[in-house]
């Protein structure tokens, strides 16, 4: 591990009780690994929105713009979304 830093944070209760409960469960050996892996968790969910974008939303809103005739209209997305998910016939 690298050099280590205190910090001194404020938590609601009840994310610090879920700490102690981790601990005290024996899934970690202390109130800092708990947060260390949630910080982990955390920047692996940032990362991986991140290359969603670039790879998934930037390229569709690149098509979209170099040729707005392949977009739906707002209305028919909407439509769309109520049907599948069952609000209309």
């Amino acid at each position: 591990m690298s050099a280590v830093q205190k910090l001194t944070i404020s938590l609601p209760v009840e994310q610090s009780a879920y700490i102690d409960a981790q601990v005290e469960a024996g899934a970690y050996a202390s109130a800092s690994e708990v947060v260390r892996a949630g910080l982990r968790a955390l920047e692996e969910r940032d990362k991986a929105v991140q290359r969603w974008l670039e790879r998934e939303v930037g390229p569709a809103y690149d098509a979209i713009m170099a040729d707005p005739s392949r977009g739906i209209p707002i209305d028919k997305a909407f439509a769309e979304i109520r049907r599948r998910k069952g609000l209309l016939p």
